[in-house]
């Protein structure tokens, strides 16, 4: 009869390594997910700051251009004001 416990306990352990190594299998594939959507979100950060400083570029040429087109219509009327 002590071989039967045994046998009982020795399948228990198989069952319980069985699902451990299923477990291991599930959180490997889970870190390798997130591993790999780390990586992504890495490209698309990079992406984000290349548009950021595109974009502000754009903004910055484009203030600069209305700033000088109002400073030149600033001229032109205190000009037109110094004529009367």
């Amino acid at each position: 009869m002590s071989s039967i416990p045994a046998t009982s306990a020795t399948q228990a352990k198989d069952r319980l390594y069985g699902q451990l190594a299923s477990s291991l299998g599930r959180l490997n594939r889970s870190i390798s997910t997130t591993a790999d959507l780390c990586e992504q979100l890495q490209v698309d950060l990079q992406a984000m700051r290349t548009f950021a400083g595109l974009d502000a570029a754009k903004f910055i040429a484009i203030a600069s251009q209305l700033n000088q087109e109002a400073e030149g219509d600033a001229s032109a009327t205190s000009v037109g004001d110094d004529s009367r």
